[in-house]
């Protein structure tokens, strides 16, 4: 059994990983009608894999006998800019979440709750996945530049990026 403190904040966890999964939604919509599939592609992924890390947290807070209470999801901005602007901002969120993702680490090692630290580490590892694809994908766009060759290299290549759900707990 976890507190109502920890309850309240894994709560509000999964809030920040279902506005994660808008956000990432919304970039998608936003590429594929400027035509960047590949791009769309790349924020879908993100998409799901934010879905999967709410559920996760769901998960783990029934099972520890808390209760589950879903919060509004705030509305993503409207207007992204260039790829280069919609990465260094994905960046930037993912920065935040991990931030979030540390704050419950600390809690839970205040109260002693074993169970939840453990169960964070994982998000701990993914955190440095999330923001390392960032960096990555920032690099990329700086070195294509204003290229639309490069540009659409770079939208063939994410096409190509597909979800892999993380294992189910047994």
């Amino acid at each position: 059994m976890i507190s109502e403190k920890m309850t309240e904040a894994l709560n509000g966890q999964i809030n920040k990983e279902m506005y994660s999964a808008y956000l990432y939604m919304d970039m998608s919509a936003h590429c594929t009608y400027v035509g960047l599939n590949g791009f769309a592609n790349w924020f879908m992924v993100q998409y799901n894999e934010e879905m999967s890390h709410a559920m996760k947290i769901y998960d783990y807070v029934n099972d520890q006998g808390g209760k589950v209470i879903l919060h509004a999801i705030e509305k993503p901005p409207e207007n992204f800019g260039t790829p280069l602007d919609m990465f260094e901002a994905t960046l930037k969120h993912e920065q935040f979440i991990t931030k979030s993702i540390h704050e419950l680490v600390s809690l839970a090692n205040e109260e002693k709750d074993y169970a939840t630290q453990i169960f964070l580490q994982w998000f701990v590892t993914e955190q440095i996945e999330e923001e390392a694809n960032d960096n990555e994908m920032i690099a990329k766009l700086k070195l294509v530049g204003e290229d639309g060759n490069g540009l659409f290299m770079l939208d063939k290549e994410l096409e190509a990026r597909t979800f892999n759900p993380p294992a189910k707990k047994e």
